[in-house]
């Protein structure tokens, strides 16, 4: 049984694509992140190393010992993956060594399975080395080793390497979709529809808040000092952009999570703006949406829209995050008011 909820697309590509001779040796799964990406990789895993009727069966051993974590032949690395120093805790992109160490890895024979997978999470995040390494087993693979690449986006990949990928894409799911997934898991009503918009069709974000409250209260503090910056001191803006600047430094996916929510509460604010209070995402949030509201004409809020929009542009092209943060704290002036500084960046 595939446990991946909402893309039956993807499952029947794979399904096609696992059947007869046709399997590959490597696939690049490519959606928003907690769309699903890691649920389909491992429910590939299993149904290439199911011994069930129906792959995937979900109760043979290699099934179960997948599902717990536990398979020796099935692997994760991500931009987590590392050697347990201070340094590599800190690191933004997966290295030459891991790949290295895939590599070393994928040579062996499989030890308790049919096929060892790969499943290298964030494939974005692959430095130029570790992309150049990783082409070498694109090309040669070894015999019963599979590879799985995972990626919000497929731009973000060597051309090298997307060419030598079966694509597969991850879709996000409907409010309805998510909605009922919630519902049939016991979730209150309200809080479904809630989460339903709030998640941009991902639903692991989504049933991750249903499960942890702190999901939530992380959001509320972001949309705090969100909304709080409208009537900041420019002391106050600047330490907001140092903050953002360090938390880029960190972590890219969390500096992306941050910039995405600044773009859904100003779009929040346009749909206010037109009366189109169906369409808000923050809709446990309306009051202070139309309070700020109050304060930014149409236009001006588009151009908020623009800047935030300039600034994750620069921020993927690798500008300096901390120029790029404080242009954005100055292009936004109290009551709305805004300067074009964005272009200079």
């Amino acid at each position: 049984m595939w446990q991946v909820i909402g893309q039956d697309r993807a499952v029947k590509l794979l399904k096609g694509s696992l059947g007869g001779e046709r399997l590959c040796q490597a696939y690049l799964f490519v959606g928003p992140r907690q769309v699903g990406k890691g649920t389909l990789a491992l429910d590939m895993a299993r149904a290439l190393n199911c011994t069930g009727e129906v792959p995937p069966c979900g109760g043979c051993q290699p099934c179960t010992r997948i599902g717990g974590g536990l398979h020796t032949d099935i692997q994760i690395i991500d931009v987590a993956t590392t050697s347990g120093t201070v340094a590599a805790r800190h690191k933004t992109e997966i290295g030459i060594d891991q790949i290295k160490e895939l590599q070393r890895s994928a040579s062996l024979p499989p030890f308790e399975g049919r096929f060892k997978v790969f499943i290298i999470d964030g494939a974005e995040y692959l430095s130029t080395e570790a992309s150049n390494c990783l082409l070498k087993t694109l090309e040669e693979p070894p015999p019963r080793v599979v590879l799985v690449l995972l990626a919000a986006r497929e731009d973000a990949l060597l051309p090298t390497v997307l060419s030598r990928c079966f694509l597969v894409e991850l879709r996000p799911l409907s409010l309805a979709e998510v909605e009922a997934v919630l519902l049939r898991r016991g979730v209150e009503k309200e809080r479904s529809r809630l989460l339903a918009r709030l998640c941009g069709g991902r639903l692991g974000w989504a049933l991750a808040a249903a499960a942890d409250e702190s999901v939530l209260g992380r959001r509320r503090d972001k949309l705090e000092e969100i909304i709080a910056l409208v009537d900041s001191s420019d002391e106050q803006r600047f330490a907001y952009a140092a903050k953002l600047a360090a938390l880029a430094a960190q972590s890219r996916e969390a500096m992306r999570e941050v910039i995405a929510m600044w773009l859904g509460w100003w779009r929040d604010i346009l749909m206010m703006k037109g009366g189109c209070l169906a369409g808000i995402t923050n809709m446990d949030y309306q009051d202070k949406l139309a309070a700020q509201a109050s304060y930014f004409s149409l236009g001006q809020a588009k151009d908020i829209i623009s800047n935030v929009q300039m600034a994750q542009e620069q921020l993927e092209l690798n500008a300096n995050p901390r120029l790029v943060f404080e242009t954005l704290m100055l292009s936004i002036q109290r009551k709305g008011v805004i300067t074009p500084l964005m272009a200079g960046v």
